[in-house]
Order: structure tokens, then sequence, then C-alpha cells
């Protein structure tokens, strides 16, 4: 669980200079590896070119394949667990380069954006080695325009804060893969079945069965990043679903992709 007093990581040697307030470091993290909660006194975009993380925060969980990219603001908790090897472009930017911004007031909360190829670029293209000021604050600008594209929640798992709710959530989150009967799961965290829809609901802003789906295709995301010989209608059988068509169309629906296009770009 992330907790308010994570610690702050320190500017690290490796990063250089972008110009203007603006960081920049490339780093490789290795599958399994874990970034314990901690905050930046930056705000920061992470974006992994190859590979997949889970970062966590006090709102909730998100899954970001290479197609996505963090906005984390400044001095927030948050979490990395590396599920198959990254390539990690992250750009920092400092309390003073964020208040000039002139849309800085839409970036106080973190969210998962979907890269589109332009946005790609300009990331790519501020670790390329070249060292102008003029094209890297161009860069710079044109990647924050892209980052004010609407947020995408496809692969975000709201986490509830209410103690019966969260324990539940916490049952489900230990094995999203299995099959869970509202009845059975509230009389464990002692409530109704009544009442837990009604928290999930107010909670996560998500019905239970639309959580569990959320959380079980992110299982399925999470082995398909990890085990990369993993024969996709294994997973299908693996997770309860009738046929692999059935287990595709939910896969689509919160990821945007079937899950044979998903295990190929990780």
């Amino acid at each position: 669980m992330i907790i308010a007093k994570a610690p702050i990581r320190p500017l690290s040697d490796r990063r250089r200079s972008a110009g203007g307030g603006v960081h920049i470091l490339a780093t490789r993290y290795p599958k399994g590896m874990r970034l314990e909660p901690h905050t930046h006194r930056e705000s920061q975009l992470i974006f992994a070119t190859e590979g997949t993380m889970q970062v966590t925060t006090p709102k909730g969980r998100w899954l970001v394949p290479p197609d996505r990219a963090v906005w984390m603001p400044a001095r927030l908790p948050h979490a990395i667990d590396v599920l198959a090897d990254i390539e990690m472009r992250a750009l920092y930017f400092d309390v003073g380069w964020m208040k000039r911004d002139a849309h800085h007031a839409n970036l106080d909360a973190e969210f998962v954006v979907r890269v589109s190829q332009l946005l790609h670029q300009a990331i790519l293209a501020l670790f390329d080695g070249r060292n102008d000021a003029v094209r890297n604050e161009l860069l710079i600008r044109l990647a924050m325009l892209e980052l004010h594209e609407a947020e995408d929640p496809t692969t975000f798992i709201p986490l509830p804060h209410e103690p019966r709710c969260r324990r539940a959530a916490d049952i489900v989150l230990a094995d999203p893969t299995g099959s869970y009967e509202i009845e059975t799961l509230a009389r464990s965290v002692g409530t109704s079945a009544r009442t837990l829809s009604r928290l999930f609901l107010a909670e996560t802003q998500l019905s239970f069965r639309s959580w569990c789906q959320r959380a079980r295709i992110a299982g399925a995301i999470a082995r398909l990043s990890m085990e990369r010989d993993l024969p996709v209608k294994q997973l299908a059988a693996d997770l309860g679903y009738a046929s692999f068509s059935a287990f595709s169309h939910a896969f689509r629906q919160v990821t945007g992709k079937s899950p044979t296009e998903f295990a190929n770009k990780t």
C-alpha cells in the first residue's frame, strides 16, 4: 500500500539537463524489480519504449504497456513494479517550470495517456544525443501539448478506501484470475452483498462485476508481460473464460487491443 511519507528520491547524477528546468533520464529495469513507494520533488513523465510496468498510487493501480505513458505530479507517492524488462525514458519538470506552463493546473493529478506517434517521437528525440537547446525546448513543448490529450482510464484499477471494500478488493487482486461471487466475498469481509455492491460503486465508480473484469484483464496483462511464450488460448482457459473469443472481447474492451496484438507488442 502506498504511504503518505514515502521517501523522496534525490536528483540522480545520471540525469542530464534538457534545458529550462527539465531533466531527462534513460534507465533499464529488469523484470521483477520493484521501485518501492517514493516521491520526487519534480513532476515526472514516465514512458517505457519496451516492456510493461505497473504503477500504484493512493488513487489506484495502472498497467502501463509500451503504448502508454504515466504523468506523475511532484511529491505524489508512487511505486513501480516491472512486469517485463523495460527501457524507461523519464522527463522531470521542476516546480518553477511547471508554474510557467500554461496548462499546469490540469496536471495536478496522476494519469495514464495513450502515446501518440507524435508524443513517442518527441520523447525519443530528446534522447538522441543532440544537445540543441532550442530544439529541446520545442520538443518538450510538443510533448506537453500531446500530453494534454484525454487521459486513458482503461488499464486503471481504482482502489477503494472503505475498509470492508478494500479488504474485498485485496482478495480479488491477490488472485484476479479467480471467479468471485459477491455474496461469498461479502461474507468474508463481514458485510452484505447489497452493501458491498453499493460500496464498490461509490468507491470506484465501477460495478463489482466491472471492477473484477478490469482486475482480471490486468492479471492477464501481467501474465502476458511476464510469460512471453504463454499461449493466449491457454491464458483464456486459465482465466475461466468460456471461449477464446469471449476473452478476446473482454480484453479489447479494456485495452483497445486483442490479446494477441498486445502479446506481440510487449
